[in-house]
């Protein structure tokens, strides 16, 4: 009997439903654990991709975060943590506030170490979480996808006996070239927080060096307390740089569009601009916004995620300088609003930053540089001002500014003129829009997108419990061996040991020769007498 729809094709439908059913029976089983903040919205693209190829997620994270949230339609699986979203948002609100504002190193770092402390106490009750434990057991994941920046995640992977993939900006000293025993020279490798760019000359090599032996004892103040913690978890002694060289593959969040050249090691894999997706259409506001700017265009504001106000003062001086542009402001801010705002500002809580970027209308781009929104600007070709907070925030900063792709404002110091002459310069001056497009060009002239590059890598680890291929033999050698020291010391010996038997050998040829000489002598001294 025909089918009443004319449309309908049983046999294509049946091809379908078994198509999608072995799509989803070849999907995997994943944990993922993320950092709270900006962080998640770099990883957040890669656990959509993910679900949407038929894998299963899992999602690890406190019962109370910012940004974490069940958006990607994933299993969420939380733990209690003993601090309020109010105490959470108070201290991320107080550490981008005192950005603007000078304040003696000590006040700077303990205001980290709250932070740093909430992550470890964090990490601490889901370590002690059993019910939830005996749940990641009995899961069967086939791989943890995790940011380490803090490395509760590792502690899991190691206890679950799983491969892990990490994605990263960066750590800090440097831990992530550490761990995987990536050369890392001082000479032509600037470190964070120097601010110094490749090209070093013998002082800012002398500066650079120092703060690689430096950055240590940094590192053993942030971490420490994760060594014990990893001991009394695992039963066994290790500490976080031996967890951390256990990955599989390393996402790094790099292009060498804007990072300085440096070697890598088989398992690094560069993803530089994950963020910068297809740009979708602007809604009717943002889209009636842009239009009415007319000739002159557009500027985006936002100084990222963790800053919702900042001082009064500095609000009007800013508000001073972009009333001094004939271009509309699109200012993302939740504070209180400036008295002197200008008629060609208009501020926002929430903006589409990517999609503004990407409007031929866009004429720059007021940034705190951090590497999400740096990728954008480089992506969609905008000449930037950068107003660097904390962080690694500096460096990105100097890298824009030594590529000629922007400008950079210190906060501390900067007036209203300053930010007016900054925005001109980069609006007006056509080299700074030709930089940042041979930039952009060279950035997108790629065989592949970095969020499908990143995918590729977590599922193939994820097929193949791992890449054990890509892990190089430096890893099973200890400090003499890897350097070659006791190489150097053999051939040290063997050499001394030729220049001894060669000296002593020129010694005996010397007193055989003078004693024949000295024995034929005499005879004749006594003939002539």
């Amino acid at each position: 009997m025909a089918s009443s729809n004319p449309g309908f094709n049983p046999l294509g439908s049946w091809a379908v439903f078994f198509l999608l059913l072995w799509t989803f029976s070849e999907g995997g089983k994943l944990l993922v654990v993320p950092i709270d903040g900006s962080h998640w919205l770099s990883m957040r693209p890669v656990v959509e991709r993910l679900r949407q190829r038929g894998h299963e997620i899992v999602v690890l994270a406190p019962e109370i975060n910012l940004r974490i949230d069940s958006s990607v339609r994933c299993t969420m699986k939380t733990y209690s943590v003993p601090y309020t979203r109010e105490y959470v948002e108070a201290e991320f609100k107080k550490l981008g506030y005192s950005s603007f504002t000078p304040q003696p190193f000590l006040e700077k770092f303990s205001k980290i170490a709250n932070i740093t402390s909430m992550f470890f106490d964090s990490c601490k009750r889901l370590l002690s979480n059993k019910e939830l434990i005996e749940y990641l057991e009995e899961s069967k994941f086939d791989a943890v996808f995790m940011d380490p920046f803090f490395p509760c995640g590792q502690i899991v992977a190691e206890h679950l006996s799983l491969p892990s993939v990490y994605l990263l900006r960066g750590l800090p000293c440097s831990l992530d070239f550490h761990a995987t025993l990536c050369p890392n020279p001082p000479s032509y490798v600037p470190r964070f927080f120097t601010r110094y760019t490749d090209r070093m000359a013998f002082l800012q090599r002398t500066g650079n060096l120092l703060a690689s032996l430096s950055s240590s004892l940094a590192c053993s103040l942030l971490y420490s307390p994760y060594d014990r913690l990893i001991r009394e978890f695992l039963q066994q002694e290790a500490t976080m740089l031996e967890l951390l060289s256990h990955a599989s593959v390393w996402l790094m969040k790099y292009d060498f569009v804007f990072e300085y050249p440096r070697p890598l090691m088989p398992n690094m894999v560069l993803i530089g601009g994950i963020s910068c997706t297809q740009e979708k259409a602007l809604s009717q506001e943002f889209e009636a916004i842009v239009n009415a700017s007319g000739e002159h265009g557009i500027v985006v504001f936002s100084l990222g995620s963790m800053v919702s106000e900042i001082p009064m003062k500095k609000a009007e001086e800013i508000a001073d300088a972009l009333g001094s542009i004939p271009q509309t402001v699109l200012w993302r801010y939740t504070g209180k609003v400036p008295q002197n705002l200008p008629k060609n500002v208009k501020l926002l809580k929430w903006l589409p930053q990517n999609d503004l970027l990407a409007h031929p209308k866009t004429r720059a781009f007021i940034t705190h540089g951090g590497s999400h929104g740096i990728y954008e600007g480089i992506c969609n070709a905008v000449p930037m001002v950068l107003m660097p907070l904390f962080g690694d925030q500096m460096d990105n900063a100097k890298r824009v500014e030594s590529r000629g792709a922007g400008l950079t404002l210190n906060i501390l110091e900067t007036t209203s003129q300053d930010i007016s002459t900054a925005l001109k310069a980069v609006i007006n001056d056509k080299k700074y829009k030709e930089n940042i497009k041979r930039l952009s060009e060279l950035h997108l002239d790629r065989p592949i997108h970095p969020l499908d590059l990143a995918v590729h890598w977590v599922e193939f680890v994820m097929r193949h419990k791992g890449a054990p291929h890509l892990r190089p033999a430096a890893h099973d050698l200890n400090w003499i061996q890897y350097h070659s020291l006791d190489v150097i010391a053999f051939l040290l010996a063997v050499v001394l040991l030729f220049l001894f038997i060669s000296v002593k050998c020129c010694l005996f040829c010397c007193r055989r020769c003078c004693g024949k000489k000295g024995r034929t002598r005499k005879p004749t001294k006594a003939k002539s007498h």
